[in-house]
């Protein structure tokens, strides 16, 4: 049996931490082998993977060839399929408006004492690099899903970065979503040596203050070694999905819900936590009886084998808090009342409400956003948002009557931390 239903009071330590820390990418193997590859591109620029590209993929290239030019998107525009390119601007309206909801541009301010004003205001990131993987994997979503909060958010300048086919061209989707996105700039580099680029920028390639967007366990290890030059997003794995379901389940949907997210990735994680044993078993056998004649079968057999279950929980009190301790990317609530649930919800990337709201629906048209934190990230990370991209600062203005009112507890703190020149500042005000 691939999924053999176990009771969660049955755990033992071992199996209940292997589950917990399912697949987390590991990039200490590969951390030196990037940390190269990033030094390199920060110390010579783009001739560390433009000389690559032309030995190996065209002879004639410039650096002029690795930006995307007007004509290429426009030739990718005759390539896709009509139906298609609905798809991505019917996604990208409910992208926008979900979005321009979390929008908070406003400036407060409060009086904290007499004489003392404080508050805060919200500005956009100046410029943000968008990475989006390629090759022959091709996510048109994921252009949507991190362009589209950015430009939202009052982003002047969106650089996008994304790894060439063979011949040097990238996937007309990816090229048809980020030209609907707005203006953008897209050039054809991938991996870390994108990361690299964007982050410290080249002749070719400009620099930015926050990289964003998904990407294999070299773009990850990238991100980090990168981070503090410029912002970044939380980190992200392989996919993870959980249901939790009483006995109004459909297995079947509950079924299909959760193979849907077990083909992403080898080692992607799906777990069914019910109330309801006959749910269980009823999963259970359809998950073994249908995966031979299912498509990306090696795919998903790795998934259901490594870092899968179908789990008994003796109420829903228990489903919950595993829940909370597991803290999903995903999370489905199939219930005679979610809503009750959850506000129980402590820690997952996004929520999905009821049988008619699997997660393909979000990953894709649905508004929220699919750029979510993985391997437990959920506990003090949130998904990809018009925040990731505004700043706020705070500001005060203080009267000499409003400073004269802080100025004892202000010499007396800068002092007690031997800091006498910040004291100084406050005395010399009042002599």
């Amino acid at each position: 049996m691939i999924l053999q239903p176990e009771r969660i009071d049955n755990l033992g330590p071992e199996q209940y931490e292997a589950i917990m820390k399912r697949s987390r990418i590991d990039i200490v193997s590969i951390y030196d082998r990037v940390r190269e590859i990033v030094h390199s591109v920060r110390d010579m620029g783009e001739g560390v993977f433009f000389d690559y590209y032309k030995e190996r993929y065209k002879p004639d290239m410039t650096l002029a060839d690795l930006e995307v030019k007007k004509s290429e998107i426009e030739s990718a525009y005759k390539k896709l399929e009509q139906k298609v390119i609905d798809a991505l601007s019917f996604a990208s309206k409910n992208i926008t408006k979900f979005h321009k909801a979390q929008l908070q541009t406003d400036m407060w301010m409060i009086d904290v004492a007499d004489g003392v004003l404080a508050g805060r205001m919200s500005v956009p990131i100046e410029r943000v690099g968008a990475y989006i993987p390629g090759g022959k994997a091709v996510y048109p979503s994921s252009v949507l899903m991190t362009i589209l909060p950015a430009r939202v958010a009052g982003v002047k300048e969106i650089v996008v970065c994304t790894p060439p086919n063979e011949d040097m061209t990238i996937n007309p989707a990816i090229l048809v979503a980020a030209d609907i996105c707005g203006p953008v700039r897209i050039f054809k580099v991938g991996g870390p040596w994108a990361i690299a680029a964007m982050a410290y920028g080249t002749k070719s390639i400009p620099g930015v203050d926050k990289i964003v967007g998904p990407g294999n366990k070299f773009v990850t290890a990238a991100k980090t070694l990168v981070f503090g030059e410029v912002g970044i997003d939380s980190p992200a794995g392989p996919s993870e999905g959980v249901i939790i379901s009483d006995d109004t389940g459909d297995a079947n949907l509950i079924t299909i819900d959760l193979l849907s997210q077990a083909e992403h990735d080898p080692d992607s994680a799906v777990l069914l936590i019910t109330t309801s044993e006959k749910l269980a078993l009823k999963v259970s056998d359809i998950v073994n009886t249908s995966i031979e004649k299912l498509h990306r079968k090696d795919i998903l057999l790795s998934s259901l084998k490594k870092h899968s279950s179908i789990l008994i929980a003796k109420d829903m009190e228990q489903a919950v808090a595993f829940v909370n301790d597991y803290a999903p990317e995903h999370l489905e609530i199939i219930t005679t009342d979610p809503f009750f649930l959850l506000k129980k919800i402590k820690n997952a990337g996004s929520i999905f409400l009821g049988p008619y709201s699997p997660i393909p629906a979000g990953d894709y048209a649905s508004g929220t956003n699919h750029v979510l934190p993985t391997a437990r990230a959920a506990r003090m990370f949130s998904g990809l948002s018009v925040d990731d991209f505004i700043k706020k600062p705070t500001f005060q203005y203080v009267s000499k009557e409003g400073l004269s009112s802080l100025k004892d507890a202000v010499i007396t703190l800068a002092e007690a931390e031997g800091l006498f020149l910040h004291a100084e500042s406050i005395k010399a005000r009042f002599r």
